[in-house]
């Protein structure tokens, strides 16, 4: 059964909950990691009040016996601290940039029932299921991670350093970022547009190390890795472009210069590579919708939030006249939160072509037969 997830709740109701379908059994659970992602969703320079009120936690409700799944669907709850779906009321003006108007116009509904929906506090169970998932790709030495590379129009340096190296730089940026050392000169940026009343963007990107090849295939659209990363990465809210490896640079360079050549390594033959070497990534890990046992690197777009402290033109829903748009609580920045959420989307797409190619009935399983297509792989 294929790996399938579902989300529910309102940004002020009582709860955000996740469902997962397709899980595998026996995989022990540690609820204080993904706790620690939720933490991390919460932190990062120019987030709002909203993190303030509420502290964040995972709770099992389904599909866990004893900290270990079971192969039925798992049910993940973060409860909403600042529920108060009920009293608040309803907004006159819709906001630019939002779903308000398009929503409150599709469904015939009031723009309070859109945004308490569209909100990106949805994000938090996103973030809980990634985290699940990503416990499963440890089994197999898979790890995301992501972090800020340009903010407010800063680009922010990626060095080449291994993987320990660089989480322990990311852990210590307010910003989320790889060079720490950047965080006072972007903190200074944000101050600025929080005191004119503004809001900052910036691009995030995702890498995934420990890839084996061939997950995604080439044979079907909708099957393709980089289809469903894509999704995953535009159905984020915020999220207004994405690419793979180099990305649109790639259309303005020739062939020469885009496509990795391959080599091989009979030293590291025994590693997830199986030997072939390339001297660049430029595909971002991926070829033909595959896996191509290179690391994986993803690279989304967050356009500055939508609600400003100084709010632009709009209307009254009732009147038709024109005033300013309504406001309600935001952040001013969220790319460094953005930088959690993209890692657990595309831990959740991983997982799922983990799944596809290794079956989830168990985690005893999947790594069986994970051991005998690289062994089978080898000898190609």
């Amino acid at each position: 059964m294929p790996l399938r997830y579902w989300t529910a709740g309102e940004s002020h109701g009582k709860t955000m909950l996740a469902m997962l379908d397709g899980f595998p059994a026996g995989l022990k659970v540690d609820l204080a990691a993904i706790d620690l992602e939720l933490r991390r969703r919460q932190g990062g320079y120019g987030r709002g009040g909203r993190q303030k009120l509420e502290t964040d936690s995972v709770e099992i409700l389904t599909g866990v016996w004893q900290s270990v799944t079971l192969g039925g669907p798992i049910t993940l709850q973060v409860i909403n601290q600042d529920y108060k779906l009920e009293r608040l009321k309803e907004l006159p003006r819709p906001r630019p940039g939002h779903g308000d108007l398009s929503g409150s116009i599709k469904y015939l509904c009031s723009i309070r029932g859109i945004l308490e929906r569209a909100s990106a506090r949805d994000t938090a169970s996103r973030v809980a299921a990634g985290g699940l998932s990503q416990q499963l790709l440890d089994q197999f030495g898979i790890r995301c991670f992501g972090y800020v590379v340009q903010l407010g129009g800063i680009d922010i340096p990626t060095p080449t350093q291994p993987l320990e190296s660089l989480l322990k730089a990311r852990n210590h940026s307010e910003i989320y970022s790889l060079a720490p050392e950047k965080d006072a000169e972007i903190k200074a940026l944000i101050d600025k547009a929080k005191s004119d009343g503004d809001t900052l963007g910036g691009v995030v990107e995702v890498r995934v190390e420990g890839l084996p090849f061939g997950l995604g295939t080439h044979a079907q659209w909708d099957r393709k890795l980089d289809t469903r990363l894509a999704a995953a990465a535009m159905s984020v809210q915020a999220i207004k472009g994405v690419e793979i490896g180099l990305g649109f640079r790639a259309a303005a360079l020739p062939g020469s210069k885009v496509h990795d050549a391959i080599n091989f390594d009979e030293s590291e033959k025994e590693s997830h590579t199986l030997g072939y070497a390339r001297p660049t990534n430029n595909a971002g890990g991926l070829e033909a919708g595959m896996t191509n046992g290179q690391p994986l690197v993803l690279r989304a777009a967050m356009k500055p939030i939508s609600t400003l402290q100084k709010p632009l033109d709009s209307i009254e829903m009732e009147t038709k006249q024109p005033s300013r748009a309504s406001y309600e609580r935001s952040d001013i920045c969220a790319v460094p939160a953005a930088s959690v959420i993209l890692e657990a989307v595309v831990a959740l797409e991983i997982a799922t072509a983990m799944i596809d190619k290794f079956g989830g009935d168990s985690v005893t399983e999947m790594i069986q037969r994970w051991k005998t297509f690289q062994e089978m792989a080898r000898n190609r």
